[in-house]
């Protein structure tokens, strides 16, 4: 008769039964855990169980924006609308492409209830979860809004007219900018500016109104927006520049009169204190200053409606038929033109306070189409031969 067999060894059985055991054990927690949290927030368990698997199987669709557009939306979000209701429209904006992922996504991550009502900016290169943490913040909405160094006001006013965003057009600006337009008493007299220009007509707030990237609360108006760009100019320039104005017998008006002349010839920045420092030999001796882009200011767009800054002939120098205003041409006219033509940069500010002492008093773009040559006062025939290969 053979012998019964051994009973299984405890220690082996430990070693098989202690993985499972501890598995179970982890899983029960985690169901417990995953039931508590559910009830704590009023979702159903089995609900939680299934969102939490349809998001995993989805996660490439959530973080897949509908599309990539920069262009910012408006998106209204009505009290009282559920998260199904902020969904369908989203997807009606094209912002995203799955109301139910959306929905899944807000309820599995308890944003449902968070959801606020107001005005947003949204672009369709956001992905749902961003969107969804996005909408429950109504106060973090901005409008963005940018320009760039070199515009004239006119410019400023066609970008507020194609911003859907914002709830005035350009030429509800340029009523609050322009010319005759009621410019702060304090800012008027801190930067120098007159009360009428030297060709007799009223100053506009033309060179001050600082370029760069704003963020704007929904429902600005025009003044607003003007007094955060003109905010921007003085943060910008601070009392040492004003100081360096005073002793070099400047005001401020005139110094952001010749840097928007500046902005506009230096096409390398780093020319710019050294083409400055040309405008400023022509001015104490006196001499026109010849500038370019005063001719271009003073014709702007009469030539073409959608160009500020028209390719100039030989014959557009001396010329006076055709332009907006004649006042602005520094070859017709002596001295600074009456007042900025453009909204320059701090760089081109600091250049004209800071130009070099140089004996130069012509200056050519150079065959590169980027930098410049110079010439000395008895250069003048050597600056009107110059020609490039």
């Amino acid at each position: 008769m053979e012998p019964a067999p051994a009973p299984p060894s405890r220690t082996l059985l430990g070693i098989v039964l202690a993985p499972v055991l501890a598995l179970g054990l982890v899983a029960c927690v985690a169901g417990v855990g995953l039931f508590l949290w559910a009830r704590q927030d009023g979702l159903n368990p089995i609900r939680a169980i299934q969102l939490r698997i349809t998001l995993a199987q989805r996660e490439d669709d959530l973080n897949t924006p509908a599309g990539n557009s920069e262009e910012f939306q408006r998106f209204e979000v009505a009290g009282g609308d559920s998260a199904y209701a902020i969904a369908s429209k989203l997807v009606a904006q094209g912002l995203i492409t799955d109301a139910d992922l959306f929905v899944d996504y807000v309820q599995y991550h308890r944003l449902d209830s968070q959801l606020e009502a107001g005005t947003f900016y949204l672009r369709n290169r956001q992905t749902i979860p961003e969107i969804a943490r996005a909408l429950t913040d109504a106060s973090a909405a901005t409008v963005p809004f940018r320009t760039l160094a070199g515009w004239r006001i006119e410019e400023i006013a066609e970008v507020i007219d194609s911003n859907p965003l914002l709830d005035f057009s350009g030429a509800n600006f340029l009523a609050v900018v322009g010319r005759g337009a009621q410019i702060p008493p304090d800012f008027k007299s801190h930067n120098g500016i007159p009360d009428q220009m030297s060709n007799g007509q009223p100053p506009s707030l033309e060179g001050f109104l600082y370029p760069g990237t704003y963020q704007l609360r929904p429902g600005i108006t025009p003044e607003e927006l003007r007094d955060e760009m003109l905010a921007a100019f003085s943060a910008a320039v601070g009392d040492e520049f004003y100081a360096q104005a005073e002793q070099q017998g400047l005001t401020m008006y005139e110094v952001v009169t010749l840097a928007s002349i500046v902005q506009r010839e230096a096409v390398e920045p780093s020319e710019a204190p050294r083409i400055a420092a040309v405008y400023l030999n022509r001015l104490r001796l006196p001499m026109r200053l010849d500038a370019d882009p005063t001719v271009q200011y003073a014709i702007g767009n009469s030539r073409n409606p959608d160009e500020w800054w028209p390719p100039l002939t030989q014959a557009d120098y001396y010329a006076t038929a055709g332009l907006q205003n004649q006042s602005y041409s520094t070859y017709l006219n002596e001295g600074l033109p009456p007042g900025p033509i453009n909204s320059p940069t701090l760089g081109s500010i600091r250049a004209v306070l800071e130009a070099p002492q140089t004996d130069e008093y012509y200056f050519r773009l150079g065959c590169d189409d980027r930098t410049h040559v110079f010439f000395g006062l008895d250069q003048q025939a050597e600056h009107a031969a110059f020609t490039c290969p």
